[in-house]
């Protein structure tokens, strides 16, 4: 049973996947250049997700307007501890903050604001544990586009056929083709800070 702040993700040893969903014009410029590029906005906040289930609920598995194109975002674990190090969260927590004053300070000079929502099944199901989002300002977005980011890769199609394959009944096969997750543990201080067990 998943712990219920934990973060699971597709790592290796230097690197960890988060995904997105963007317009197609932002996409395509994105792949083209191997990296992010106008008309991608480096002005305003980007959140990264490392639970792919999560963002198929989030752009209604790419059906969203403007949420059209899924892309796989290979990042280095340096920056990606970097952030979670950095990050606030977005609701008071007492044992991480002690007092509503004082999360509130913090969370108004954040560079990276940190979310956690109810993880979802393959159907859509709110399941009892959460998912991590991060949130990444305009303070650090260029050093995510231009430092952190390995790779980028589209993966509309298999989000397509992994929901035509749900749609059609065939739960196991679309399970088959899920991009694999397992839990990625962080430093205690970022741990406690982060609201995790």
């Amino acid at each position: 049973m998943p712990a219920y702040h934990e973060i699971r993700a597709d790592y290796d040893r230097d690197t960890i996947v988060i995904y997105q969903a963007y317009r197609a014009e932002i996409a395509d410029a994105a792949i083209a250049a191997g990296r992010f590029v106008a008309p991608f906005s480096f002005g305003r906040m980007t959140w990264i997700k490392p639970s792919f289930l999560w963002l198929m609920e989030r752009s209604n598995w790419g059906r969203k307007s403007g949420q059209e194109r899924t892309l796989a975002v290979r990042i280095t674990r340096e920056g990606w501890n970097s952030a979670l190090s950095q990050g606030v969260l977005t609701s008071f927590h007492p044992q991480v903050h002690g007092t509503p004053n004082a999360w509130r300070t913090t969370f108004e000079g954040a560079k990276v604001h940190v979310q956690w929502d109810p993880e979802r099944s393959l159907n859509g199901k709110k399941l009892e544990h959460r998912s991590i989002q991060v949130g990444l300002s305009r303070h650090v977005i260029a050093e995510f586009a231009n430092e952190w980011t390995v790779e980028l890769r589209d993966l509309t199609q298999m989000v397509g056929k992994i929901r035509r394959l749900r749609d059609e009944g065939h739960r196991d096969r679309a399970k088959q083709l899920l991009p694999p997750e397992r839990v990625y543990n962080v430093d205690p201080l970022t741990a406690s800070q982060l609201a995790m067990p």
